[in-house]
C-alpha cells in the first residue's frame, strides 16, 4: 500500500483490497457507492476526473461479481475503501454502520468533495458522513420525488437535500421539486440524466445483441422482458402471485429476470409452480440485460433505472407502482404506471398487438436528457474545487409533453381507428 494511504487499523471495519495496482489514487473528490445503478451512472463522472476521483463503495450490494468484474468492465479501478458489515442489515444499521466508516474514513483523509448519486442507502450515509466532517456534498440525480414517505428512498432522498449544497437535478421537474421545498435555485443545476450516456456506452453492438438472442432461442421483437423486486409487490403472497399470474397470460414469451429477493418470497409464499409458467433466468448482467431490452416488444418491470433506460432504448414499459419518482418516462408516452392488479395483462396485451407503437417512440427524445450529463457534473465539481461558482452550461430542460403524448392516449386513439386492436 503506498505510503500516503490511510492506515487499515485507524479505519475500523474497513477494508482494502488487496490488488495494490489496481486501486485509485486518494483522490480529492470521493465518489460513495453501494449499489449497481450507482456505479452504471457515475462511472463516466469518475473516468473524466481521473485521478482526482476516489471511490469509497459501502457494500451495500456486496457480491464477488461485483467487487471485481463488474468495476472493471465500467473501466473503473477497485474502490479505495470497501466498508464492512453493511450487507443484509436492515436499512437503520445499514446507515449508522456505514456513517461510523465513512466517518472515519473522511477524518483521516478528508477529500474536498463527496459526490452521492440517487436515493440509496449509501446516498444518505455518503452525504451524513460528510456533512459531519464539514465536507460539500454534491447530489447526482437530485429532486426526484414520489411523495410517498413509505419508501425507504424516498426518506433518503429528502435526507440527502437537507445536507446537500449543490443539486444536479436530471430535469425541471425534478429542480422544481426542490424549489417547492425551500431549495435556493442558486444551488441546483439542471445538468440531465447520466443514465443516457451510461446505456449509451454499455449498449452491445447490433451483432453482439442479437447473438444474446440467439443464446436465450428468442425471436426480436417476439417476448416481454420482465423483472420485480420492489417490496411492494414481493412482500405480500397476493400481489407477487397476481403479477406472476399476469404475466404467465401475455400472448407471447416472457423472459422474467428474478431477483434473488423475488425469488426467495416467491418460495416463501409457495408460488414456485406458478413462476414454471414463465422463462425464469437468474439477475443478468447489465450488457446481457440491455441486449434483451432492446429486441423486447414489451418492458415490464418496478425498477427506477429501466423507467429511465426505456425512453433511451425507445421501448414501451409498463411500470408496476402505486407510484413513481420518475414521471417523465410516462409523460414522454414512454411508460404507463399500473398498480399491482388484474388490468396488467389487459394492458400490456393491448400493448403488444398495437403494431405501430414501439415504431412511433423511435423518433421520440429522451426527458432526461442529451448525454452530456457527466460532462456538466463534472464542470460543476471543477469549479467547486476551484472556489468558483458553479456553471448552469445554459443547459435547459427542453422537453415538455402534453397528455396526448402518453401512452393511454396512443392506445385509445389507436383502437379508435382500428377496433380489431381491442379484440
Amino acid at each position: 500500500m503506498p505510503s500516503f494511504a490511510p492506515k487499515v487499523d485507524s479505519l475500523p471495519g474497513c477494508v482494502f483490497p488487496k490488488e495494490t495496482s489496481k486501486i485509485d489514487t486518494i483522490g480529492s473528490v470521493a465518489f460513495v457507492l453501494g449499489t449497481r445503478p450507482e456505479i452504471i451512472k457515475l462511472a463516466h463522472v469518475i473516468r473524466l476526473l481521473g485521478t482526482d476521483a476516489r471511490i469509497v463503495y459501502t457494500g451495500q450490494h456486496i457480491d464477488d461479481d461485483l467487487f471485481t468484474s463488474f468495476f472493471e468492465s465500467f473501466n473503473l479501478p477497485l474502490p479505495r475503501v470497501r466498508l464492512a458489515s453493511i450487507s443484509g442489515r436492515p436499512r437503520g444499521i445499514q446507515i449508522a454502520r456505514a456513517i461510523e466508516q465513512l466517518t472515519d474514513h473522511f477524518s483521516d483523509a478528508k477529500p474536498e468533495l463527496v459526490v452521492v448519486q440517487g436515493d440509496t442507502n449509501a446516498t444518505s450515509a455518503g452525504a451524513q458522513a460528510a456533512s459531519y466532517c464539514q465536507i460539500p456534498v454534491v447530489h447526482v440525480e437530485a429532486g426526484l420525488r414520489s411523495f410517498d414517505r413509505s419508501m425507504p428512498e424516498e426518506i433518503n432522498r429528502r435526507v440527502v437535500a437537507t445536507l446537500a449544497d449543490l443539486h444536479c437535478a436530471p430535469t425541471e421537474g425534478s429542480a422544481e421539486n426542490l424549489r417547492k421545498e425551500g431549495i435556493p435555485s442558486d444551488r441546483i443545476r439542471i445538468t440531465g440524466n447520466t443514465v443516457v450516456e451510461a446505456l449509451q456506452e454499455s449498449l452491445p453492438q447490433m451483432y453482439t445483441s442479437l447473438r444474446v438472442l440467439d443464446d436465450y432461442n428468442l425471436s426480436e421483437n417476439e417476448y416481454v422482458l420482465a423483472t420485480i423486486h420492489r417490496p411492494e409487490n414481493t412482500d405480500s403472497g397476493e400481489n407477487l402471485g397476481t403479477v406472476i399470474e399476469q404475466l404467465s397470460r401475455l400472448p407471447i414469451p416472457v423472459i422474467f429476470a428474478v431477483h434473488p429477493r423475488t425469488m426467495a418470497r416467491a418460495r416463501e409464499f409457495g408460488l414456485s409452480t406458478q413462476l414454471s409458467k414463465l422463462r425464469c433466468t437468474p439477475p443478468l448482467d447489465h450488457p446481457t440485460f440491455l441486449s434483451l431490452a432492446r429486441h423486447a416488444r414489451l418492458l415490464i418491470s418496478d425498477s427506477g433505472g429501466i423507467q429511465e433506460e426505456c425512453t433511451v432504448l425507445k421501448k414501451p414499459l409498463i411500470v408496476i407502482r402505486n407510484n413513481t419518482e420518475r414521471p417523465e418516462a410516462v409523460d414522454a408516452g414512454f411508460a404507463i404506471r399500473i398498480p399491482v392488479s388484474h388490468h396488467i395483462s389487459e394492458q400490456a396485451s393491448r400493448i403488444i398487438v398495437d403494431p405501430d407503437l414501439s415504431m412511433s417512440l423511435e423518433s421520440r427524445p429522451s426527458p432526461f436528457g442529451d448525454g452530456k450529463a457527466s460532462e456538466r457534473i463534472v464542470d460543476i465539481i471543477h469549479a467547486m474545487m476551484a472556489g468558483r461558482i458553479a456553471p448552469y452550461h445554459g443547459f435547459v430542460d427542453q422537453y415538455n409533453f402534453h397528455n396526448d403524448c402518453t401512452i393511454d392516449a396512443y392506445l385509445n386513439a389507436a383502437s379508435a381507428s382500428h377496433p380489431t386492436l381491442n379484440n
